[in-house]
């Protein structure tokens, strides 16, 4: 029981933790917008930490970055496995 409540909170995290990243990735658009660059402060700290992991091998193609798109997709996959172990237990 204890096992399975643990790995539904792991999973319920990367779920927020994936959105962050997603709302971090749509406000990177209006980077001159003032609201948008305080709410990017508050992001930044959070998401960078985890989507530099993958900017160090993926280089920017043409001047757009891939890698949280490559990130969202582990997350996701991750979370996925968790939630598929979750119901196994």
């Amino acid at each position: 029981m204890a096992t399975a409540l643990l790995v539904n909170t792991l999973a319920n995290f990367l779920n927020i933790y994936m959105t962050l990243i997603f709302v971090r990735i749509l406000l990177s658009w209006f980077q001159t917008a003032d609201w948008a660059a305080q709410i990017m402060g508050f992001l930044s700290p959070i998401t960078d930490p985890y989507l530099n992991l993958f900017r160090s091998f993926i280089p920017p193609l043409g001047g757009l970055d891939l890698s949280p798109i490559v990130a969202i997709l582990l997350l996701q996959f991750v979370g996925d496995a968790l939630n598929q172990l979750a119901y196994a237990i």
